[in-house]
């Protein structure tokens, strides 16, 4: 096992590509055999296995929101399992980025990995359903704190006669993405032009953490439900208050459900990890997306990626 940080932060949506955690599952027989788990659980549900889907795409297959969820939960356990092997590090704060929160929960005991998997899937599929029944999208604004994007919002809104439109992602300094109706987006983007701001529209299947996905939230908590749960184990974060969640586990079902439509406040989140302390960090794989945010956020944080495995350590 390599070296590890105590602390563990978990990639989100987004994080996906073609051949993750190839490495993991061809390198660590502990990384291949959480592909290996997952694929049994999941069959072909989504045409082939989760594994190849993951190794070979194709991407607009990948890309798929109730395909990418489960794709980079199974990724990051195989990560860990990868960097662990036998052993259990001792873990003192965990976090993750919305969907990236149900791999920091696992991770401190909160519920099985096959109930993790369970989880995300259903959440996934939910989201997928909601964004396709309603024509919204996502813009990221560059260089704007989160009451100027608040105020962009109210203004875009007042200019177009009302809609939704709401600050979704508080990812870092200046790197906010909004979420809304498919004309509010437009209509940012172009107020964005006007007023000499950066935006960019993402290339995503819905309005995510906004109010189009509260029939997916409806969902998913009847799903929580059935989901046993346990305290935590050490400390786990929360995107929807950016502080620790509580030991009660229908605390942790409330966050979870409300995380759809809330904002997630990972800067905030991080901020205050760094303050209690937490310097230093592993990255689960895939990806290193959460490195480069903690550098905007707080350059005396140090954290470490796991994209792929250090051949001199994989278990």
């Amino acid at each position: 096992m390599t070296d590890l940080a105590p602390n563990i932060i978990c990639p989100g949506q987004g994080a996906q590509a073609i051949g993750m955690g190839r490495a993991w599952a061809q390198s660590s027989t502990h990384g291949k055999a959480v592909f290996d788990q997952a694929d049994a659980i999941l069959g072909d549900r989504f045409g082939a296995p989760l594994s190849d889907i993951c190794t070979n795409g194709p991407a607009d297959v990948i890309n798929r929101t109730d395909v990418s969820q489960p794709a980079i939960y199974v990724c990051s356990v195989a990560s860990w399992h990868g960097l662990t092997g036998d052993d259990t590090p001792s873990i003192d704060t965990t976090a993750g980025l919305s969907l990236g929160e149900y791999t920091a929960l696992h991770l401190a005991g909160v519920f099985s990995f096959e109930d993790g998997l369970h989880l995300v899937t259903e959440r996934g599929r939910a989201m997928q359903a909601a964004a396709e029944a309603a024509d919204g999208g996502m813009l990221a604004v560059m260089g704007l704190d989160a009451d100027e994007a608040q105020t962009l919002c109210d203004d875009t809104l007042e200019s177009i006669g009302g809609g939704v439109l709401v600050p979704a992602n508080l990812n870092a300094p200046g790197q906010i993405v909004l979420s809304g109706d498919t004309a509010a987006c437009e209509a940012a983007h172009a107020l964005c032009g006007e007023r000499g701001q950066r935006a960019t529209p993402l290339t995503v299947a819905g309005a995510f953490h906004s109010a189009h996905m509260q029939p997916a939230a409806d969902a998913l908590a009847a799903v929580l439900t059935d989901v046993p749960m346990q305290s935590p184990s050490c400390t786990v974060w929360s995107n929807v208050t950016a502080q620790p969640h509580d030991a009660d586990v229908d605390s942790i079902r409330t966050r979870l459900v409300e995380q759809l439509t809330s904002p997630v406040r990972w800067a905030q989140q991080c901020a205050a990890m760094v303050d209690a302390g937490h310097v230093a960090y592993t990255e689960l794989a895939p990806g290193k997306v959460l490195r480069g945010l903690m550098r905007r956020i707080n350059r005396d944080a140090k954290v470490t990626s796991h994209d792929e495995p250090d051949p001199t350590h994989a278990a």
